[in-house]
């Protein structure tokens, strides 16, 4: 008998993919939906046509609103999955059979494991993308949370465990952006919380961070992790990861600048 299972999704404007989502782990004991205030779509009408409990909450940042989400979990077992992901049945199988209990509580579990890494497949530009940097792209998204704590910093905040780590059989479908211009808005989104972080953190500006990091890392996606196996699209990724990390440290120029005044005219 697998041990109960609580799936735990943050969500902002997430309407159009958060049903495909929420109805591929409709099978959970309990599904967790955190709304972030900040949304204005339809999200949190959708969230509660199926989740056991849905809650809103002022965005505090990523790694925040993790904690959050994850803490309003009544199991012990915890899935997190993004809304623009499925959990397809091979995959769901998969973790059903991992967890396995004879009880309730932590200590029922009979896994080896507490917790499991999943490989996310990511579908955008027209194709599955399996090379560069988004695939192979593991994942800590099973775990037992009192077991876990949490680390990194925004907009990537992810958690740890104490304790033995395996892997699911099965892939994590991932629909990321909708389109290149969808892309494009969210890079500037996460290189703001990047470079907040840093900021927030004392990190110096480097002008060797803001010239060398963003072709050292188009050649890591397009040469050594084979971007260029998927194409055109595997190059236009590679180009935007690029200036993802360009934007970042830029951004941390900006915000470590000193403020220039305007000339008064005459």
């Amino acid at each position: 008998m697998s041990a109960p299972l609580s799936v735990c999704i943050l969500a902002r404007d997430e309407a159009r993919d958060l049903e495909r989502c929420l109805s591929s782990v409709a099978w959970a004991d309990e599904i967790v939906v955190l709304v972030d205030e900040r949304s204005q779509d339809a999200t949190e009408a959708v969230a509660r046509r199926w989740a056991s409990r849905v809650e809103r909450r002022p965005y505090a940042g990523d790694l925040l609103q993790k904690q959050a989400c994850v803490a309003l979990a009544k199991n012990d077992w915890v899935l997190i999955v993004d809304p623009d992901e499925v959990v397809p049945p091979a995959l769901a199988e998969s973790i059903r059979a991992r967890i396995q209990s004879v009880g309730v509580g932590p200590s029922s579990s009979e896994s080896e494991f507490d917790a499991y890494r999943v490989n996310r497949m990511t579908y955008h530009l027209g194709r599955w993308i399996r090379h560069g940097d988004f695939h192979p792209d593991w994942k800590l998204r099973l775990f037992r949370r009192s077991r876990a704590h949490w680390v990194g910093r925004d907009p990537h905040g992810r958690v740890e465990v104490d304790g033995p780590v395996g892997t699911l059989d099965g892939e994590l479908l991932h629909y990321s952006y909708r389109d290149l211009a969808d892309q494009v808005e969210r890079i500037q989104f996460f290189s703001d919380e990047a470079a907040a972080a840093l900021d927030r953190e004392g990190a110096p500006f480097r002008l060797q961070d803001l010239v060398l990091r963003p072709p050292a890392r188009f050649l890591r996606t397009y040469v050594l992790r084979r971007g260029f196996a998927d194409g055109m699209a595997g190059f236009v990724i590679s180009v935007a990861s690029a200036f993802y990390v360009f934007l970042k440290y830029a951004k941390l120029w900006e915000r470590r600048r000193e403020p220039s005044r305007p000339e008064s005219g005459d």
